[in-house]
């Protein structure tokens, strides 16, 4: 995307998070994945997706699971994608996280596994999103069909993918508040609108904790 005019923000932020980290959170289609693309590119960073690990994995009962919209065992969870913060490619870089550890009691495992790589965990980002905009946003992919062969975006997958966000990842967020590392968003502007948004609220968050 274009980010003219904020050149200089983006500089200051990415010497504030060096080989660090950033986990982006949010309900179903607030826009995390494409705002985790874009950021890694912006800040020269690596992307690091907790459902594409799962979904790109051999562990096929793991996937079963998650395809019904029920978030993954937190043991197998841990286990699969706590090592991906280990990686060679990493080293070096920021990594930008897209909902990486979204069930209550896993966050404290994501913290310390960032930290113990080179990439300590340095703000969370909530992409604020309606539910009523989260359904139309999945009418609009479902006519679309960019999201690939994804079995939980039936309507019940999502039914109960929205269930498990307020059970499970609200209270993630509620941790991220009380550490003093949550920085909200609202997620439904426009994707560049967005971005920006973030860029700028990442500057003052820096500043404030530089």
């Amino acid at each position: 995307m274009d980010i003219g005019g904020l050149e200089k923000q983006v500089e200051i932020i990415k010497k504030w998070l060096g080989t660090g980290s950033i986990n982006l959170l949010g309900i179903q289609f607030s826009g995390k994945d494409t705002q985790g693309q874009l950021l890694a590119k912006i800040f020269g960073g690596k992307l690091v997706g907790g459902g594409d690990i799962l979904r790109n994995s051999k562990r096929d009962d793991v996937k079963k699971v998650i395809d019904t919209g029920i978030l993954a065992p937190q043991n197998d969870y841990l286990e699969m994608v706590l090592p991906y913060f280990s990686r060679a490619a990493f080293d070096g870089k920021p990594l930008i996280l897209s909902a990486v550890g979204r069930w209550q009691g896993e966050e404290q495992s994501i913290m310390e596994a960032a930290t113990e790589s080179g990439h300590p965990l340095k703000a969370a980002i909530l992409l604020r999103l309606g539910e009523e905009e989260v359904w139309k946003r999945w009418k609009i992919a479902r006519e679309q069909k960019d999201r690939g062969k994804r079995v939980d975006d039936t309507s019940e997958g999502l039914k109960t993918r929205l269930r498990e966000y307020k059970d499970k990842t609200l209270p993630v967020i509620e941790f991220y508040r009380q550490k003093g590392l949550l920085v909200e968003i609202n997620g439904e502007l426009a994707i560049d609108a967005v971005t920006k948004e973030i860029i700028n609220k990442l500057l003052e968050f820096s500043n404030r904790n530089s």
